[in-house]
């Protein structure tokens, strides 16, 4: 059984060159899909989306297309670098968006398993970056992996590749995602 991923994350950096963020986000997503999911990614210009406004009913092509993909997904994969002690704006307002998915059988982040990477230059600011993303997860009604990864400064630069203990961190959170949702997705008629 193939599980729909989807990832989301990144940052608006260097015209075709993905961020630090955005390598973490592909490493994970790269072993979830060794482990047989499907991805789909909303990476740093995709999501440059309007202020999420929840009082009107338009909404922007890129907005729906993340809203459709979540409402698909089996699991989704969140990666956000730290801004001031907390997750990124551009990352925030694409989360902000799932309030559109309340009405749904499924309603915002129910019944899928979530993996968070907080990234940034030292220990401090990724882990809160992360201790954010597991908040918002939990207020979404998400099931967050056990695992969760910081990125930090780290003596290999991300864009040749992880040092070898984050890349292992992020390859099993990818593992572990794929896992849990295809055990999650066939609980799902036993518990309604």
């Amino acid at each position: 059984m193939s599980v729909r991923l989807v990832a989301i994350g990144g940052s608006i950096g260097a015209s075709g060159r993905p961020s630090r963020t955005e390598t973490a986000l592909r490493r994970s997503a790269a072993a979830a899909v060794a482990a047989g999911a499907e991805a789909e990614f909303f990476v740093g210009e995709q999501l440059r989306l309007p202020l999420y406004d929840p009082s009107s009913a338009v909404r922007d092509l890129r907005a729906q297309q993340l809203l459709e993909a979540v409402r698909r997904a089996d699991a989704v994969l969140i990666a956000s670098p730290a801004y001031h002690g907390a997750v990124s704006g551009l990352v925030k307002n694409a989360l902000d968006y799932f309030e559109d998915l309340r009405e749904d059988s499924r309603p915002y982040l129910e019944q899928r398993v979530v993996g968070c990477i907080g990234v940034g230059s030292g220990p401090q600011g990724p882990a809160a970056a992360l201790r954010s993303l597991r908040d918002i997860v939990h207020a979404l009604r998400g099931w967050p992996t056990p695992l969760g990864v910081v990125v930090g400064a780290a003596p290999t630069d991300l864009s040749g590749g992880p040092d070898d203990r984050t890349a292992a961190q992020l390859d099993a959170m990818g593992t572990e995602l794929t896992d849990f949702a295809r055990i999650r997705t066939a609980a799902r008629p036993l518990l309604g």
